[in-house]
């Protein structure tokens, strides 16, 4: 059984660009669209409402695991969070981690999104095929983020 969603790119631009383009809450919102309403803090929840057209009705809440500056970002969340109405208190989450590392003049991004195999069986391959395009789609987003 899959676990996890594995996405890796080039940018031409420095760790630190991308480093902020993903620490700082309110570029990684432009890019990834979602208006959050607090700074990520190591152990912190991090709170927001999605921007994407269409999806403007969803909310944004996962928490920070790690910070390790221009290194590493990781926070949980509940990935199958699609219905407004739906209170997803301790439900499963799978962990998301944003590893940066020089590449010749420029940085490697690589997103890590892990835990699939918690969460219930009927839901599991959705938010697999769901969250595999939808970091796709990401990765490029910040890529071009940075880049422009």
């Amino acid at each position: 059984m899959k676990d996890s969603i594995k996405k890796t790119i080039e940018i031409a631009a420095p760790v630190s660009k991308v480093w902020d383009a993903i620490a700082d809450y309110k570029k990684f919102g432009a890019w990834f669209q979602v208006r959050l309403d607090q700074p990520f803090v190591t152990g912190g929840k991090t709170t927001g409402q999605m921007t994407v057209p269409g999806y403007e009705n969803l909310k944004w809440e996962g928490t920070v695991v790690a910070i390790e500056p221009e290194k590493r970002i990781v926070f949980s969340w509940v990935t199958h969070a699609i219905d407004p109405d739906k209170d997803y208190t301790g439900e499963p989450e799978t962990l998301c981690e944003f590893l940066l590392e020089p590449a010749g003049d420029g940085t490697r991004l690589t997103i890590i999104e892990s835990g699939f195999s918690k969460l219930p069986p009927n839901i599991r391959d959705e938010a697999l095929l769901r969250n595999d395009d939808g970091w796709s789609q990401q990765i490029n987003n910040v890529k071009t983020y940075v880049e422009s």
